[in-house]
């Protein structure tokens, strides 16, 4: 039996809790205070709170963040100084190029395994392979319903409340729509880590009233040929910001750790 740390108890990482494979016993979550009563309750005293990481009593067999960009720099410098293996679904963060740097270190210094997972999109084997050639350009796209930009940055580039057909709001870099959509661009994020970087990769954000679904479109172009890749993803019914396949592959890391599957 493998043990699991889950840093974050919001709509993913109870998604993630129940969808846990046998084989991986959860040991504790790391959230604010006001939640400590009800995991203890929910859990039966089986599962332990924690306020930071490091104050768990063992070695947890993986780390799993599921709660958000901050999560990430709060947390992931000292769980891998502690030489755990850490997977992060909130990929944004590695757009603060300072942090990627530390992690990076850290990882090696502590014999640490730092995982940034795929989240909400597919076609990642295909654009990593293509990056040993030369890539001349990669564009990501991510397109989402009004509900989905809501409570968001978004609101300051378009009013969403009037949009009648799909609007493109956001052109930028994978940088620049990691850090100033922190709760949106994820996706982007991991597409500029597995491709030609971060200020290389191409940036849409797109709002379209007509869709409930949460899209992804990478168009890459380079010596290998081209490809595009569109997947069209259900959101999460608490949380319409994030895509269902961005927990279910939090769920797969899970599952190769508890079959002690090879690590990427």
């Amino acid at each position: 039996m493998k043990t699991l740390m889950l840093i974050g108890y919001g709509a993913m990482a109870n998604e993630v809790i129940q969808r846990l494979p046998a084989g991986i016993e959860l040991g504790w979550i790391v959230a604010r205070e006001h939640h400590h009563n009800d995991i203890k309750q929910r859990f039966q005293n089986r599962v332990i709170p924690l306020s930071c990481p490091t104050h768990a009593s063992q070695k947890p067999d993986l780390v799993l963040e599921c709660a958000s960009q901050h999560a990430v720099k709060q947390y992931a410098p000292m769980v891998l100084e502690k030489g755990w293996t850490l997977a992060v679904i909130s990929t944004g963060a590695l757009a603060d190029s300072q942090l990627a740097q530390t992690l990076s270190q850290k990882a090696q210094q502590h014999h640490a395994i730092f995982i940034p997972l795929s989240g909400a999109v597919a076609g990642l084997d295909g654009l990593r392979c293509a990056k040993e050639a030369a890539i001349r350009q990669v564009t990501y796209q991510s397109r989402k319903s009004p509900a989905s930009w809501r409570n968001g940055p978004a609101e300051n580039y378009i009013d969403l409340d009037t949009v009648t057909e799909p609007t493109v709001f956001f052109h930028g870099t994978a940088r620049e729509a990691a850090l100033k959509f922190p709760a949106n661009a994820n996706v982007a994020a991991t597409v500029a880590l597995y491709g030609i970087g971060m200020d290389k990769t191409k940036v849409e954000l797109m709002v379209d009233p007509t869709t409930k679904q949460n899209s992804h479109r990478i168009e890459v172009t380079g010596d290998f040929g081209h490809f595009c890749i569109e997947l069209n993803g259900n959101p999460l019914p608490s949380n319409p910001k994030t895509s269902l396949l961005s927990a279910l592959s939090a769920v797969e890391i899970c599952r190769r750790i508890a079959d002690q599957d090879a690590i990427i």
